[in-house]
């Protein structure tokens, strides 16, 4: 596969896995000494990416769960963020302007603060009262982001005795770091089509729901805007019918992902529309991926996760054919603003 270290992203994925245990262990000790919500509070795309986390705690268990943006969360307050309250903060580089502040004015409310990070001894790091550190790097670190926050939900609601099957879920979970490589080896060929003819489009409609839209609104902010300067316009599937389907006709690019959890319909209604005002329709489905020993069940449970991983790839082959580095910038850490 084209600039892609098997064993590097295997390791790095069984890093993530293996982090359920000792996520699980915090959590248990937590409620057991009156933890009365969870906040999800990160910065910019990994703070994006603890939205399904949240959502899955909101609609499986009656534990409070909040997914805030760190900075508005510090400029308005919020009378739920207190002594009882668990805050989760991740941060890539454990460096993020956003992430230290969020840490430290947690702490002084008096929560519970768990940082994820990919580098250790960072300030994220060493200001949060429990830190747990699996190293990545940007074309990694989704997938490891995403199953960690999956594993400290489930956690939550195994713990407030709502999910029987926890440990069957995560049994599945440890087989998944295998299958992303093999899911990425599979669908290699369609992305390097999708890189070659997507190369010279300046504008993208990314729609999505449920999981699938985190990952929709993550890849088009973060990837192809941060990272490859391409305009994009990212909207849930269910609001691409108000207000921007009338921007959709012959030669804008509309690119669909679909997922595999009850939000599915929503993505089919946009797939059964566009093709009746435009050709340039692509849809990228976690149904089509084959994973082994992975249940329907769990299956609904990660399709943002294996949307990321196929669509790493895609990102790979436009660098290489935009000759555009995905390291790239012109103001992101690179200005003081």
């Amino acid at each position: 596969m084209l600039n892609f270290d098997e064993a590097r992203f295997t390791r790095i994925q069984s890093g993530a896995v293996a982090l359920s245990g000792p996520l699980d262990d915090l959590v248990g000790d937590l409620l057991e000494k009156g933890a009365t919500n969870i906040f999800f509070l990160g910065a910019g795309g990994a703070g994006v990416l603890m939205q399904p986390a949240a959502q899955l705690i909101r609609r499986n268990s009656d534990f409070p769960a909040y997914l805030e943006n760190a900075a508005e969360l510090m400029a308005v307050g919020s009378v739920n963020l207190g002594p009882g309250s668990i805050v989760v903060v991740p941060s890539l580089s454990g460096t993020t302007k956003e992430a230290v502040q969020v840490v430290e004015y947690a702490r002084d409310k008096g929560a519970t603060t768990i940082a994820l990070t990919g580098h250790a001894d960072t300030p994220v790091a060493q200001a949060a009262d429990h830190d747990f550190t699996n190293y990545a790097a940007d074309d990694t670190s989704s997938e490891s982001f995403y199953l960690q926050s999956l594993e400290l939900a489930l956690s939550i609601i195994r713990r407030r005795g709502e999910l029987p099957d926890y440990d069957a879920v995560i049994a599945e979970l440890a087989l998944l770091p295998e299958l992303l490589v093999e899911a990425k080896r599979a669908f290699e060929p369609r992305a390097e089509e999708l890189a070659i003819q997507t190369k010279d489009v300046g504008y993208h409609i990314f729609t999505g729901a449920g999981e699938a839209w985190t990952e929709a609104w993550y890849f088009a902010t973060c990837i192809l805007e941060e990272m490859q300067w391409v305009r994009t316009r990212p909207v849930h599937a269910s609001d691409f019918f108000h207000g921007t389907l009338e921007l959709v006709e012959q030669g804008v690019s509309v690119v669909l992902l679909k997922g595999e959890d009850a939000t599915r319909p929503l993505a089919d209604r946009v797939e059964a529309f566009v093709p009746t005002v435009t050709r340039d329709l692509t849809v990228i489905d976690s149904a089509t991926v084959e994973l082994p020993g992975i249940s329907p069940r769990v299956r609904a449970l990660i399709s943002h996760i294996v949307l990321a991983t196929v669509l790493e790839r895609y990102s790979a082959h436009l660098e290489v054919v935009r000759d555009h580095p995905l390291t790239t910038r012109r103001y992101y850490r690179r200005l003081d603003y």
